[in-house]
């Protein structure tokens, strides 16, 4: 996998989200800002984003996911 294709399960999991992915072979770093999260606490917020992957994780395809998810207004806009 790559930052571009782990990118695109997490808009397509989360429509209207904002995403930026960094890492390489299977360990990725993703920065999600939606509105989505608005109420929620983080761990709500992360397993909205694990959804998203599951299937990828427990293949092994993608072997750790650090997360920051914000808010738009968190996120300052």
């Amino acid at each position: 996998m790559n930052p571009d294709e782990v990118k695109r399960l997490i808009e397509a999991g989360l429509p209207g989200a904002e995403v930026e992915v960094t890492g390489d072979g299977s360990k990725f770093e993703a920065r999600v800002v939606s509105d989505a999260f608005e109420g929620l606490n983080t761990v709500k917020r992360h397993q909205k984003v694990f959804a998203t992957v599951n299937e990828h994780i427990a293949s092994g395809a993608i072997h750790a996911l650090t997360l920051k998810t914000l808010t738009p207004d968190e996120a300052g806009g």
